[in-house]
């Protein structure tokens, strides 16, 4: 160190000590007292002494505040805090960068002078110094040169040449004491309290508040502001443990199975198992917690031991999984099955990597029991929710009735993930599964679900598919969904012939067969000109029989013409058989899935509508047939003069022609 900036600390030093003796009766230089509190000031700056306490200039200006007001100086605390916020408030060039060690070293300065004058021997300030009384006499600045040519400067921490590790054990003790003025526990004590409080459990000194709702250190307990803060804090784990911990216990064995559900029961197992590597870290952190924490020591940093400090960087990470586990807990209590799932998944929509990940491996977990019965439907077509936890439910209902009533969507059970388009692609393709089967008793399914499967890269087996990714799932939707469709509408045209059957309808019941027709009306018009109630309706099938073996609809598919029937509609009295007469269609399953009861009585009011007209016109012609020869042949026709016949015929004409 060069000789002008050795002066300049040496002068600092005197400044420093003359203005904290200027009170004292003879401040002089050369007094015993100055040269003490010189030494005394050396060997402080001469040590590496590291406090374990945080860093905190406000924490040591607090300590410092509530001190003096406790001591009754109230108005030196006002004065303190004043000087203190004017302090701190410096910045910029020329200030104190590290604010909190000049105020520790203050702190320690008062207290070890306040200590000394209470002592037995007011007039050392620090014995057993390693001087001897020549050194006690001389200059200071002498001494200072002289410990700085035997040992230097490092860094530019001055190190005392003699006896040094003399002087750092004494400095220690007075820290030691120092600490143990503050702290009545021990902070390996408050360690293995707040271990237990993360588990649980009441400590000594640490114990559950049922009135403040968490783990706080008694009040009767004497410790720096600073540490029954960071208690406090560390204690939060405790509080979210037992916050998940109950919930579980809940779940699993207060609860009824089916006010759970399996996505709560995966949710839960999810959770213990989260617990179960929390248990892991608590024993490693309590079998560190054994070790005593070593107050300065060169090799501190890299020791086995565990301090509040070190605990909080331990359980940082713990910390944020538990929460996120509370609030979970929190937003699942009332619900369950997709609508659980769907609430989860949003918390997964994070920008933080660690919350993203857990929230996904936890996701994975509590989705395997909705994507199990998601595979189970759309291949196999069967619902495996005895907790009514699915998106879609059945209801028992008439075959006729299984595709349109049979099952729904739960919009209540969606998740969010799974969107609306994907939720009727996957209602589809179970309905149609189920229609297959027990509809048209079809087995071809299977085969078409087999190959779903392989196309999406998994098989029809339990557990198959990739739970936790949408995008397996979506995949095995569609998949399943164009197989089974295309299979379906196979079934549907070739097996039972769904397209022959709409062709009879309009030939038939629209009246599109014009042969049949004409002959049918030919042969019941007598009948149907009788009252209804006298008309035999065995009679009339007959007649249908016999007006289909004489037309051109003898050449159809005989179960088409199994199907076509004589109805007699309701009648009341008075009506003839032409107002209760009609044909119906008989659809049977699976073809009155798409000719219901309803769309059948819209034909049968067609029919009728169109049998009247064509009544009217049967009606007509006959009058024409009757008219026209008798017309022609006349006497009284003949006898009109030509322009007259020709108007007559034209206009006869023009009418058979509106007519038709």
């Amino acid at each position: 160190m060069e000789e002008e900036d050795l002066q300049k600390v040496t002068d600092l030093v005197k400044e420093m000590v003359f203005r904290l003796l200027s009170q004292s009766p003879n401040p002089s230089p050369q007094s015993p007292d100055f040269q003490n509190s010189l030494r005394y000031a050396v060997r402080i700056l001469s040590s590496r002494l590291t406090p374990s306490i945080a860093p905190d200039a406000a924490a040591i200006a607090e300590s410092i505040k509530r001190r003096l007001a406790t001591q009754g100086n109230s108005s030196q605390a006002l004065t303190f805090a004043d000087l203190y916020s004017k302090f701190a408030s410096k910045m910029g060039p020329g200030s104190v960068n590290n604010k909190w060690a000049v105020l520790y070293l203050l702190k320690i300065i008062s207290e070890d002078r306040k200590s000394a004058i209470n002592g037995p021997d007011s007039t050392v300030l620090l014995p057993n110094l390693a001087y001897s009384d020549a050194e006690q006499g001389s200059d200071s600045r002498a001494l200072l040169g002289r410990e700085s040519r035997e040992k230097g400067w490092n860094n530019g921490v001055l190190l005392v040449a003699k006896d040094p590790e003399n002087l750092r054990d004494m400095a220690f003790k007075d820290y030691v004491n120092l600490v143990k003025e503050e702290n009545e526990v021990s902070e390996e004590a408050l360690v293995r309290d707040v271990l237990y409080a993360c588990q649980g459990i009441d400590g000594k000194y640490v114990k559950f508040d049922a009135s403040m709702d968490g783990y706080v250190l008694l009040d009767s307990i004497k410790v720096p502001r600073a540490t029954r803060i960071m208690v406090r804090k560390l204690c939060e784990l405790g509080w979210l443990f037992r916050k998940v911990k109950g919930y579980i216990s809940e779940s699993m064995d207060g609860f009824p199975a089916e006010d759970v559900g399996t996505v709560g029961q995966a949710l839960c197992a999810a959770l213990q198992d989260e617990l179960s590597e929390y248990y892991k870290l608590l024993a490693v952190l309590e079998a560190q917690s054994m070790n005593p924490i070593p107050l300065v020591s060169e090799s501190a940093s890299s020791g086995n031991y565990l301090s509040l400090r070190r605990l909080s960087v331990w359980l940082a990470e713990v910390m944020v999984k538990m929460r996120l586990m509370a609030v979970l807990v929190d937003k699942c209590r009332v619900l369950r099955g997709g609508a659980m799932a769907g609430a989860i998944h949003l918390h997964a929509q994070h920008g933080d990597p660690l919350v993203h990940e857990f929230m996904r491996r936890l996701l994975q977990r509590v989705c395997s029991p909705l994507f199990e019965m998601v595979r189970s439907w759309v291949l196999e077509g069967e619902l495996e929710d005895i907790f009514v936890e699915f998106f879609v439910v059945s209801h028992p209902v008439k075959a006729e009735s299984l595709w349109r009533e049979g099952y729904r969507l739960h919009a209540g059970m969606l998740p969010s993930f799974i969107s609306q388009l994907l939720a009727q692609r996957i209602l589809r393709t179970g309905k149609s599964i189920n229609f297959l089967r027990v509809c048209c008793d079809d087995r071809g399914w299977a085969a078409a679900a087999t190959d779903a499967a392989a196309a999406a890269g998994t098989t029809t087996g339990r557990g198959s598919l990739g739970y936790g990714e949408t995008g397996a799932l979506e995949s095995l939707v569609a998949e399943a969904a164009k197989r089974i469709d295309r299979h379906l509408l196979d079934v549907m045209y070739n097996r039972y012939k769904f397209k022959e059957h709409c062709l009879a309808i309009k030939r038939y019941l629209l009246l599109g067969q014009g042969d049949f027709v004409q002959y049918l009306m030919d042969i019941v018009g007598p009948d149907l000109s009788e009252p209804a109630n006298t008309i035999s309706s065995f009679k009339l099938a007959g007649l249908l029989e016999t007006a289909i073996r004489s037309s051109n609809a003898q050449y159809d598919d005989p179960d088409i013409l199994d199907r076509l029937r004589v109805k007699m509609m309701p009648h009341g009295t008075g009506d003839r058989g032409w107002d209760v007469f009609s044909l119906e269609y008989d659809a049977r399953v699976p073809l009155d899935t798409v000719f219901t009861e309803s769309v059948m009585a819209r034909y049968l009011r067609i029919f009728n509508f169109l049998w009247k007209l064509r009544r009217v016109e049967h009606a007509l012609i006959g009058a024409w047939k009757t008219m026209k020869p008798n017309c022609i042949t006349s006497r009284s026709f003949t006898k009109l003069q030509q322009a007259v016949k020709l108007q007559l015929l034209s206009t006869l004409r023009r009418c058979q022609m509106k007519w038709k």
